[in-house]
């Protein structure tokens, strides 16, 4: 007889600075060895399953993730205290803010969603050290302006080969942008952050391995007059052949806000 199951959708946030990513890997601390950890501890003696709706790399910090939890046979006890449970025995990186029951149809990684990145940056001078979990830190000047030309062709449906590392036969490689823009930083802020940062804030329905980052590293390219426009157009040509190797620190790099259709 097959064990009834329970679903739900788990909302959190975590500073990525200590984790390598989001993956269950053999030795390393990630995000999705940790909550099963803290589930284990927390569920004892319940069959459990989770599921992330994306990987992100060593580092990369979340405003808003999501996971599915697939429970066996009994359901969560009251939800609001189980939150309250589940954050006293996660550690002070990892926050859950919300959970929600759903459906056996729901599938966190088939059904449609839209991410919006953000990549903080400055630059010019070195940051104060306590910066360096939030913001990348670039001590050359850059062309901000001429940064800011180059994300807008980005947005819309384009070849983005160039911008992932070790590409898969199978791996599609046309994505559509929704939105890319360099704009002032304002979602972090304390009082030894730099007077001016910055956020390249990316849109879009999905994303391949380190793309956001490559394209920030592009930028940053750009920025130092070792890359152009024309040679970002060029990048964004299907099969063109083009091969970029610059990857920007996995720390500038949080997923700001994660909607399902």
């Amino acid at each position: 007889m097959q064990k009834k199951r329970f679903y739900y959708i788990v909302r959190l946030q975590y500073l990525g600075f200590r984790f390598s990513g989001w993956q269950k890997q053999p030795g390393q601390l990630t995000i999705e060895s940790m909550l099963t950890k803290t589930l284990k501890f927390i569920l004892p003696q319940t069959q459990f399953k989770i599921l992330g709706a994306g990987r992100t790399d060593a580092k990369v910090s979340s405003l808003d993730g999501a996971f599915e939890l697939f429970v066996m046979e009994k359901e969560l006890p009251e939800l609001s205290d189980f939150i309250t449970l589940f954050n006293e025995n996660l550690p002070s990186d990892i926050r859950v803010t919300e959970i929600n029951p759903t459906t056996q149809d729901f599938n966190i990684i088939q059904n449609s969603k839209t991410k919006e990145y953000r990549y903080l940056f400055s630059y010019g001078s070195k940051n104060h050290p306590f910066c360096a979990p939030f913001l990348t830190n670039v001590l050359t000047d850059l062309d901000l302006m001429l940064m800011k030309e180059a994300t807008a062709l980005f947005i819309g449906e384009h070849d983005f080969s160039s911008y992932t590392a070790r590409l898969q036969e199978h791996t599609k490689v046309v994505r559509t942008l929704f939105n890319c823009e360099i704009i002032p930083n304002t979602l972090i802020a304390a009082n030894f952050f730099p007077k001016e940062s910055y956020a390249l804030v990316v849109k879009g329905e999905g994303f391949m391995r380190y793309q956001i980052r490559m394209m920030m590293g592009a930028l940053f390219q750009v920025g130092k007059g070792e890359l152009s426009l024309d040679d970002i157009k060029e990048s964004l040509l299907p099969n063109n052949n083009m091969v970029f190797t610059t990857v920007a620190p996995g720390s500038g790099l949080v997923l700001n806000t994660l909607n399902f259709e």
